[in-house]
This record gives structure tokens, C-alpha cells and sequence, in this order.
């Protein structure tokens, strides 16, 4: 009996030490290919993580100027509902009026302050979240604001909107030929968004 069990035992070590080679050898060779057609080894414990994450998606921006009106519109990706050239000066005009009333929605100061206190200045509505999507807001000192329009899954929506409004100074505010509060028509200014915000 106790050979039995030896020779058993022994077997089943034999077995696992098989299966153990086998997987290792399968991971050795685990690979994927990538966007340029390479085939590329990954380690078995690295994850791949693709950049076109579906769940993550900027779908639109628009810049309304300081009275109002909107002077730039540009979808990046589908996903919103369609709207057409008088609904989003409709969406625009009712956001700056929303805009305008929530800076007036503030804790009351309190009765004394230091000598030289200055109240922090008001933002106004700067985020809203639906379950399909997220609009963060970014107001420029000048009054522009910008609306980025992204899923609720899209992360550093702050950090986006406000490289928008860098590459808005670099292309629109710096061209000689553009008029302050007129619509933007600018290729340069597109060119840059796209290469931004446009996965590939």
C-alpha cells in the first residue's frame, strides 16, 4: 500500500509540475496587436489597456462669449443627442442666464471681516452630471466660457477644458484677422482641437 502511495503521490506531482510548465510557456508567448499591425509581447502579470476607451469620450465643445451668444460649436465624437444651429443659441443663451444666477447663489458673508478682507470671487455653475453626460464650465477672466461636453466617465474634465482655452489664446486671441465677440472661424484653431480632443 505505502508503494501505491508513493508511486501516486509521485504522479501527481509529476502532473502538476507538467501543467505548471505548460502555463508558464503560454504566457511566455502572450501577445496582442497593436494599432500598427506589430505584433507585441506583454508580460503575464502587465494589462493592456487600450487608448480608445469607449466609456470615455469628449463629445463637444462650445464657447459662448460674454453676452451670451454663441460663437463656437464643434462636435468631436457621436454619442449626444443631435441638435441643430437654433438649439444650441438656445442652450447657449439659457446657460449664461443659469451661469449669471448661480453666482448670485452664495453663503451670506459673515457680519465682520479683517481690515483689507476681500471676498474670493464667485464661479458660478461650473459642473453638471447626467447619467449620460457631463458638461464642466470654464469662464475666462474676460467673460468666455467654455463648455465641454464629455461622457460622466471621462476623467480631468478641469484639466481639458482649461487646455482648450490655452490652445483658444495660442490660435484665436494671437490672429490678427479675428474680431472679439464674432463667431470663430479660425483653421488653425480647429487643426489644434482635433489633434486634442479627436482620438485616433
Amino acid at each position: 500500500m505505502s508503494g501505491a502511495g508513493g508511486n501516486a503521490t509521485q504522479q501527481l506531482r509529476l502532473a502538476r509540475h507538467h501543467h505548471r510548465n505548460q502555463r508558464q510557456s503560454h504566457y511566455s508567448h502572450t501577445s496582442f496587436t497593436s494599432t500598427d499591425n506589430q505584433n507585441v509581447r506583454c508580460s503575464p502579470f502587465a494589462t493592456y489597456l487600450p487608448t480608445n476607451t469607449p466609456n470615455r469620450v469628449v463629445f463637444a465643445l462650445l464657447i459662448i462669449n460674454k453676452a451670451g451668444g454663441l460663437v463656437y460649436n464643434r462636435t468631436f465624437a457621436p454619442g449626444l443627442q443631435k441638435l441643430d444651429g437654433n438649439d444650441y443659441l438656445i442652450l447657449a443663451g439659457t446657460f449664461h442666464g443659469i451661469h449669471a444666477i448661480s453666482r448670485q447663489i452664495n453663503p451670506a458673508p459673515a457680519a465682520q471681516h479683517l481690515p483689507g478682507y476681500r471676498r474670493p470671487p464667485t464661479t458660478g455653475l461650473e459642473s453638471l452630471e447626467s447619467s449620460h453626460f457631463r458638461l464642466t464650465c470654464f469662464q475666462t477672466p474676460t467673460g468666455v466660457k467654455f463648455l465641454l461636453f464629455t461622457s460622466p466617465e471621462q476623467p480631468n474634465t478641469e484639466v481639458v477644458v482649461r487646455r482648450c482655452y490655452e490652445i483658444y489664446g495660442d490660435y484665436v486671441m494671437k490672429n490678427p484677422f479675428y474680431s472679439m465677440e464674432m463667431p470663430i472661424r479660425v483653421e488653425k484653431f480647429d487643426r489644434a482641437l482635433g489633434g486634442y480632443l479627436v482620438r485616433p
